[in-house]
């Protein structure tokens, strides 16, 4: 396959995908915010790109969540990227949603974690 095939195949497939499909580089801001993100939480991508996911993600979890993305940015090690996670979240009106997701850590050649993507399904 191209690589210029593969590419517009893989813009394609985040653009036009129903479930949330979010990049988050390693200082915990938002970086890609898919129309899928933009349906489940209510929030345009321009809202959120540059922005950190406190807005999505209930207060009572904030400092665990923020915490433990320090400590995997720092390591390069995540207990959460093998399994499919039921957590709760939050939309732009403020309504708790529950949540089912898969991370992945974003690497560079040399090892070097560049942040994590996630794609998001409502349960």
């Amino acid at each position: 396959m191209q690589a210029g095939f593969r590419d517009w195949l893989c813009r394609r497939l985040v653009a036009e995908s129903r479930d949330a499909i979010i990049f988050v580089d390693q200082d915990g801001l938002v970086r890609l915010w898919n129309a899928g993100a933009e349906a489940m939480f209510g929030y345009r991508a321009g809202e959120m790109e540059g922005q950190s996911l406190d807005r999505i993600i209930p207060e009572a979890l904030r400092a665990r969540h923020n915490e433990e993305f320090r400590r995997v940015m720092a390591t390069g090690e995540s207990k959460y990227t093998a399994d499919l996670l039921a957590v709760p979240g939050m939309n732009r009106d403020g309504n708790r949603i529950s949540l089912e997701f898969t991370i992945t850590l974003i690497k560079d050649d040399a090892g070097e974690v560049l942040g994590a993507a996630a794609i998001i399904r409502e349960v």
